[in-house]
């Protein structure tokens, strides 16, 4: 629960702005100069941080951002890993999903490959709290939806 003190001194918020970003390549042109630039953020002060935090990451890398623009022109934001769906096709060696799934099979992983992934995917904001075996779970299912078939036995 928050304290009224936090609540009173948390700045109102103009716009809440996602992006998807490559990874190190935050730069004032297209799409991110005309959305920030819309509600007079400082884009050199973004680019920087987002480059800076995103530097571990391969470049070109899709880095999803959701970038909190407050009403005093000054901006928050989080960065969030791949999507599992960018994941599973990395490590599937394919550029799309099959087209029926559940008849006709795209590519083949192990669970080495999911957990691997589930272990990227338990450091974002929004799983941190789940379990590793739920995000497996959950990326198996992804998997299963893309025509990817997760092989249960280790090799």
């Amino acid at each position: 629960m928050s304290s009224v003190k936090e609540i009173l001194t948390r700045k109102p918020v103009r716009a809440t702005i996602r992006l998807t970003v490559p990874a190190g390549g935050a730069r004032p042109a297209p799409p991110v100069g005309p959305a920030l630039g819309q509600y007079r953020l400082n884009l050199m002060a973004f680019c920087k941080d987002f480059n800076a935090r995103t530097q571990k990451y391969k470049p070109d890398t899709p880095m999803s951002v959701t970038i909190s623009a407050f009403k005093d022109n000054t901006f928050e934001f989080t960065v969030k890993s791949p999507s599992v769906t960018w994941y599973l096709k990395k490590a599937a060696g394919i550029e799309s999903g099959s087209r029926l799934p559940g008849h006709v099979v795209a590519s083949v992983l192990n669970l080495k490959h999911i957990y691997e992934i589930a272990k990227i995917k338990q450091s974002d904001p929004y799983c941190q709290y789940l379990s590793l075996e739920g995000i497996c779970k959950s990326i198996i299912g992804t998997a299963n939806t893309m025509g990817i078939k997760v092989q249960k036995e280790l090799d």
